[in-house]
């Protein structure tokens, strides 16, 4: 037996390394959320693994030492465990369980012994904080604000269980992203250790903290001495749906005084706020256009004593994603899309440059550890794992290796990123990943040019988990994927250039990449090319669909088909607003000079059209009309409709299902 062991390990070990697949990727751990333990010394992370069996995903607490030598699962159960927080001692991990049925605050003692359940409130816990002195939680629930004091927590849980048949609404936004409103809004309480019941912080306020469907502990902080309450928050209004009009308040912890706006005077977006580690700062960031989410978002200091604020690095072409105060509070930690990577800068308060520090990768999740820097990272050939860094910057030190088994074996493509003239003569980035275990001697390999959303987004060095290119490398595809004009990292004017120019710079990016793509890669075939993509991605699916035939098939999902009526089906008024230049009967121009429906008499590529039906963003009716078009036109097409999936497919069945028909469609018109 030993010798047939050691036989099988030996034909294991030779065995040749085969193409990535869809499989595989629904096989990777998936990291997030790491935060460093008080003493620097520890790390606690979430780490998400994929149950195909129960067709979703599990979510475990892991913790890793911070040299990188000790990695360990601290909880495994059926149910979720997110959102870790160290108690300011550092004995215990706080986090958020679903072990109870709703998601509740539980705490785990890293000495030994179980995990105990802390909070039993009749509704969920969305996020929360711990105050200073480890007794009290700041709690972020879903409530009726109209509901009375007395028992609102059980009236918003009646609301949340409900399932009604019959809605009314008599104002905008009547439901968001995959969502029905019904009435609660997201508010702020404070919980002691040992109380039945939480104290509102938020009581009279008509607003909600905008933790849905994006957001979480961003969006409110807690000063070091657990007096004050920062939160960022959108009044409900008339204007909802048409303006991105988010502003911070604070609030005392005690006493009766109302929550108090401090960014009143913007009418754009306020959000993510922070305070400085001495207390000294309220930081948050901004945006200065009124409704347009994707503009330059900068860092502003409010000095708590004078009340007088400032810009940090006022003219840095580069829009903040994430920052975190240095606990000397001198300097800020931030990451930023910068010329197709998602990178970590410092920034030095009392300097206007910042300093790069990590530029390859995508880079989030910044802690502080000591002297050095920790964070989770990936790139286009590996997923998600922790690494530290210096401060000053220098080599990363990987600290887990999750995935170092499943990636083991494995073919991947090779990526490489180029650069060519784009539109109005400005420079565009783009990458091509080579075909998994690519061979030379004179092979063509067929394309698959894979078109980002947002618009104003980025593809580049990152892992993604729905556009991944290691999957179309593994089934023997070359990727290209283009950052056109509209794309984050190369500076605003650049994000800015895409409004009212949705099928312009954009399609002529995409269309100059391609040639440069064929003239310096000659493995590329030119003839058989796919052009793929979601949302905006989709939208330019349909708008090649009417405005070239270089490619053989075409792949939209939940892209937009008419752009008049997708004003009237969708949620976020703002973005058509600003991205056509106003209303359609205002301002039609936009509306009608950049909608696909206008190019349908010239549709002949054949077309996969897939749509989430609870998808509020771009409704399902955008991909029906779509797939109406190709069939009245006599084009080959095939609809695939996600009856439970919303912009994204999330469930891992669904994903599996997802990558083998558009896999399947690519081969059959790129043989």
């Amino acid at each position: 037996m030993l010798l047939a062991h050691f036989a099988l390990a030996a034909l294991l070990a030779a065995a040749p390394p085969r193409p990535f697949t869809a499989e595989d990727l629904n096989a990777m751990d998936r990291i997030t959320n790491p935060q460093v333990s008080p003493d620097g010394k520890s790390v606690v992370f979430e780490v998400r693994v994929t149950d195909l069996a129960a067709d979703k995903g599990r979510f475990d607490l892991w913790l890793a030492s911070v040299e990188g030598k000790q990695v360990r699962q601290l909880t495994a159960h059926e149910a979720n465990d997110t959102g870790p927080q160290w108690n300011p001692d550092g004995s215990t991990v706080l986090f958020l369980s679903t072990r109870s049925g709703s998601s509740q605050v539980w705490e785990l003692p890293l000495s030994g012994g179980e995990s105990r359940q802390l909070t039993s409130l009749p509704v969920g816990v969305a996020a929360f904080q711990v105050f200073p002195d480890g007794q009290r939680l700041l709690l972020s629930l879903d409530v009726d604000p109209m509901a009375p004091a007395k028992n609102q927590l059980a009236q918003s849980a009646r609301i949340a269980d409900a399932k009604p048949t019959v809605r009314a609404y008599d104002s905008l936004m009547y439901r968001h992203w995959d969502t029905w409103e019904d009435g609660l809004r997201q508010q702020l309480f404070v919980w002691k250790r040992g109380d039945a019941a939480p104290t509102p912080r938020m009581a009279g306020f008509d607003g909600d903290v905008p933790t849905k469907p994006f957001g979480g502990t961003e969006d409110f902080a807690l000063s070091p001495d657990g007096k004050e309450i920062a939160f960022a928050a959108k009044r409900v209004s008339r204007d909802n749906a048409w303006t991105t009009d988010v502003n911070v308040w604070t609030v005392a912890v005690t006493g009766n005084a109302p929550p108090r706006v401090i960014t009143g005077e913007n009418a754009a977006w306020d959000g993510s706020p922070s305070y400085s580690p001495d207390g000294r700062y309220l930081a948050y960031l901004t945006m200065r256009r009124p409704g347009y989410e994707a503009d330059l978002k900068r860092l502003v200091l409010i000095d708590r004593a004078t009340q007088k604020r400032r810009v940090v690095a006022e003219g840095w072409d580069r829009s903040i994603s994430e920052y975190r105060f240095s606990a000397d509070g001198k300097t800020v930690w931030v990451t930023a899309d910068h010329l197709g990577q998602h990178a970590l800068f410092a920034i030095d308060l009392e300097r206007p440059e910042p300093k790069l520090l990590v530029e390859q990768g995508y880079t989030f999740g910044v802690q502080e550890s000591g002297d050095r820097l920790v964070f989770a990272h990936d790139t286009l050939t590996r997923p998600a794992e922790l690494f530290s860094v210096a401060k000053q910057g220098g080599t990363p030190l990987q600290l887990t290796h999750l995935n170092g088994e499943r990636l083991r074996g494995l073919q991947l493509g090779e990526p490489e990123q180029f650069q060519f003239t784009g539109a109005k003569g400005e420079t565009v980035y783009g990458y091509l990943v080579k075909p998994a275990g690519m061979k030379a001697g004179g092979k063509k390999y067929p394309v698959s040019l894979i078109i980002h959303g947002g618009p104003q987004g980025s593809m580049g060095n990152h892992w993604h988990y729905r556009w991944n290119p290691q999957v179309y490398a593994g089934a023997g595809q070359a990727v290209l994927f283009i950052d056109f004009h509209g794309s984050t990292g190369y500076g605003q004017a650049f994000t800015d250039a895409i409004r009212n120019d949705w099928g312009g710079a954009p399609f002529e990016d995409l269309m100059k990449g391609l040639d440069h793509a064929y003239a310096q890669y000659r493995f590329l075939d030119a003839g058989r090319a796919c052009a793929l993509g979601a949302s905006y991605g989709g939208y330019m699916v349909n708008w090649l669909a009417g405005n070239t035939d270089r490619f053989k098939c075409l792949v939209n999902h939940d892209g937009l088909f008419d752009l008049e009526s997708m004003f009237y089906q969708t949620e976020e008024l703002w973005f058509p607003e600003w991205e056509l230049g106003g209303t359609p009967y205002e301002k039609p121009e936009g509306y009608a000079r950049w909608t696909p429906k206008a190019h349908v008499s010239k549709w002949k590529t054949p077309m996969l059209v897939i749509h989430g039906g609870k998808d509020y963003r771009v409704t399902d009716a955008q991909g029906m009309a779509t797939f109406t078009a190709l069939q009245r036109r006599g084009v080959p097409s095939r609809l695939l409709h996600f009856e439970q999936e919303n912009h994204w497919v999330l469930k891992p069945q669904n994903s599996l299902r997802w990558h083998q028909e558009v896999l399947a469609w690519i081969a059959r018109w790129t043989k």
